[in-house]
């Protein structure tokens, strides 16, 4: 049985102080953490079927760009091939979106629904 890290305790002993959670964005280590979100949340229903979070209850249709759709059929191709994982492109879509906002300020969410008044000459 694993035990569970102390990260308070670790943080003191190295004379550090622990500021927060930090998150990886892009890059290998970004993936890495979307394959540990992948696999940490997904699992396949009691009755078979494809691997999913069993939280999610709700089911809405998502407009997307081409452009959108391709890359997270390319990142999902990538994630079925490293991680051995039977991922979809919208489930890959709807745990990124719960990842983002969870991460999202309210201030930050305002900026994107209110565009920023350029100020006038």
């Amino acid at each position: 049985m694993k035990r569970k890290l102390d990260m308070d305790r670790i943080a003191k002993g190295l004379g550090a102080e622990r500021r927060g959670k930090v998150s990886a964005t892009g890059g290998y280590f970004g993936a890495m953490q979307l394959l540990a979100d992948v696999e940490a949340k997904f699992r396949v229903p009691a009755g078979g079927g494809r691997p999913t979070d069993p939280r999610w209850t709700e089911r809405r249709l998502v407009p997307l760009a081409l452009e959108t759709l391709e890359r997270l059929e390319d990142i999902t191709a990538r994630v079925r091939k490293h991680g051995g994982i039977n991922v979809e492109p919208m489930q890959l879509a709807a745990l990124l979106l719960e990842k983002t906002t969870r991460q999202l300020s309210e201030a930050e969410a305002e900026k994107l629904v209110r565009p920023q008044r350029r100020a006038s000459r």
